[in-house]
């Protein structure tokens, strides 16, 4: 049998749907292909959605117009915001979600979405023209798809083999079925893979754990949501489940070191690279030896579910070694696993065959989206989906790509990262990942990226009418808190209060906000008048004024970056005929293909005197 369709997507994991609900929503023909309907935005490992600047990047995702973020609030079990202690930079939401709940809200998104289709099937080829250009996709029963582009959003399941202990053996994530042939066509095709390797924790029957003697954590109380299109009250009225903290001893250490040869990793069975900011409990305790103990999260799995999640103890040990690595936790003597925890290994493309688009440089049409793209975390990957879903569909419609620069967005970060510097273990986004990270906060991200939402189609009129105000209220009350002024006699009351020194002139209400200690809410006795803000608008009028003047210096470093960025490189250019161009330098450029010279001066071995001879060769040439 024979089909058609404009954009295939392989895969409906989060970097799947958000890619195939992007291209559907911008008028263009897609199918989503996924091995099982119910593996539709299955969370395999942690049931959360956000953290340390995964956060920032699922409001990223929402602004562009992606799903991620609604279906995130409509699953929350419980909500906070981490690094409150620290700079308004580094603040970052993060949920627990009830991942059945999750999969059901993205499965009947998807089923309703006009211009898509979803399919189980296994993809087991992709097809290239003579010129190198995509033509379609092969299934597993023999039907052929012919298409525009195809999205590689495979997840872990290409070619996937689990390893609990000495076991190992053909299989996806959570017992669902691998990608057998899948791997063997991409390479054929021309796409360079690697392997790679994560893990999960075992699964705890509830009833089975001492909750008295852990540490309890409860959800943050009025939290604000991923989604603009969210009430701010969403949370109101539900009862968030609390999260519990225990910790490893001595006793669980020494149960691990002597049974390391039992781990499949130290054992000699895995051969893929994990990742080093979310080891195993085994390598957490080789390679932190001096650690008297780590730190364990139990988290809820869902409302209706005696599920259990140990975050933190990820392992390949063997079923035995589990068991009693377990019963060593307080609280755990008599724990019960209802799932065994494992390693698993899977192929990956190396991401430097990429550009700023996603699609591959020397086969046009083929994207990769995801964990294919040597990534891990449901939010890169549901953060890739979306762009290459947005460029894909923007390439069959003849319009601009989508690029988006580092200064832009912690999406472009990764990306960048990705394309320049490649990944030689799974890559995780942190906040430390990004020189302009005071620019690219949670609170800004709808005025930094819904402007491109809108230009591509994924943000409507009435949406964007809605940020234009919102947007246009946070600059008049910035403006008219810098120019409220009060006497000391009206102010020194409440700093009084607040156990502060007094001040001696007349000051703004803005020069007020900007001392530590006070915020907007904290200013509300002073100024009855203020105008009627939503709690995000507050936030966003309250860190603008208090960082005002580190924000001034990023926009300031930006400027004096943005001539290299936007010089762009021709992609004939012979680097090695460029006189004073060392040969390691010209060695990396004609293997990377840099589209900018930003992104040639991010290359590991390319110098400053390198980017120096390459601006004179271009101004001369």
């Amino acid at each position: 049998m024979k089909h058609s369709t404009k954009v295939a997507v392989i895969g409906a994991g989060h970097a799947g749907i958000e890619a195939a609900l992007a291209a559907a929503r911008m008028g263009v023909d897609t199918v989503l292909f996924t091995l099982s309907l119910e593996a539709i935005a299955n969370m395999p490992c942690n049931p959360s959605i956000g953290g340390t600047a995964k956060g920032h990047l699922v409001y990223e995702i929402d602004a562009l117009g992606g799903e991620m973020g609604r279906a995130a609030d409509a699953a929350t079990l419980q909500s906070r915001t981490l690094n409150l202690g620290k700079g308004a930079a580094v603040h970052s939401k993060r949920v627990q979600a009830d991942r059945k709940q999750y999969h059901r809200y993205m499965k009947a998104v998807l089923e309703k979405t006009p211009n898509l289709r979803l399919i189980q099937a296994e993809v087991v080829a992709v097809s290239k023209d003579a010129e190198g250009h995509i033509t379609g996709l092969t299934t597993h029963l023999g039907e052929f798809w012919s298409c525009e582009a195809v999205i590689v959003a495979a997840g872990t399941y290409l070619d996937s083999r689990i390893f609990v202990g000495s076991v190992n053996y053909e299989s996806g994530p959570d017992g669902f079925l691998p990608s057998r042939g899948l791997s063997a066509s991409i390479r054929e095709i021309g796409v360079s893979l690697c392997r790679f390797k994560t893990g999960t924790p075992a699964r705890i029957n509830r009833r089975s754990v001492d909750h008295t003697v852990l540490e309890e954590q409860p959800g943050e109380e009025r939290a604000l949501p991923y989604a603009a299109t969210t009430p701010e009250n969403y949370l109101d009225g539900v009862e968030q489940i609390p999260c519990h903290i225990v910790y490893t001893n001595a006793e669980t250490h020494r149960v691990i070191r002597d049974n390391l040869s039992r781990s499949a990793m130290y054992g000699g069975h895995i051969h893929g690279t994990g990742p080093r900011y979310c080891p195993s409990i085994e390598d957490k305790i080789v390679r932190f030896a001096d650690k008297e103990r780590h730190q364990l999260f139990l988290e809820p799995m869902g409302r209706d579910t005696d599920e259990l999640y140990l975050q933190g103890f990820s392992t390949s040990m063997p079923p035995d070694v589990q068991e009693e690595m377990l019963h060593t936790l307080p609280g755990f003597a008599n724990a019960e696993m209802m799932r065994y925890a494992y390693a698993i290994e899977y192929d990956c493309c190396d991401p430097t065959q990429l550009n700023a688009t996603l699609e591959f440089k020397e086969i046009p049409g083929l994207y990769g989206a995801g964990q294919f793209n040597g990534t891990s975390g449901y939010e890169e990957a549901a953060a890739q989906g979306l762009l290459a879903g947005i460029n894909a569909a923007l390439k069959i419609k003849g319009e601009p790509p989508l690029i988006l620069t580092r200064q832009s967005s912690y999406l472009g970060t990764l990306v960048d990262d990705l394309i320049i510097k490649g990944t030689n273990e799974p890559y995780r986004m942190m906040t430390s990942r990004s020189e302009y990270r005071l620019l690219l906060r949670q609170d800004n991200a709808d005025q930094r990226l819904m402007p491109h939402g809108h230009r591509v189609g994924l943000i409507d009129g009435d949406r964007y009418r809605s940020f234009l105000e919102k947007q246009a209220r946070i600059k008049e009350e910035i403006e008219r808190l810098g120019t409220t002024h009060l006497s000391p006699s009206v102010v020194n009351p409440l700093l009084q209060e607040k156990d502060m020194p007094p001040i001696q002139t007349g000051a703004s209400l803005a020069d007020l906000l900007r001392r530590p200690g006070l915020d907007y809410g904290a200013l509300r006795p002073l100024d009855p008048a203020r105008p009627a803000l939503s709690r995000a608008e507050q936030l966003s009028v309250e860190v603008q004024i208090k960082y005002e003047g580190y924000i001034n210096r990023q926009i300031a470093e930006v400027s004096r970056h943005e001539k290299l960025e936007s010089r762009m490189l021709p992609s004939d250019l012979d680097y090695k005929k460029i006189t004073g161009l060392r040969l390691e330098a010209a060695q990396k450029l004609s293997a990377l293909r840099p589209q900018t010279v930003g992104q040639a001066s991010r290359i590991s071995g390319v110098s400053p005197a390198d980017i120096s001879v390459l601006l004179i060769y271009l101004g001369l040439h």
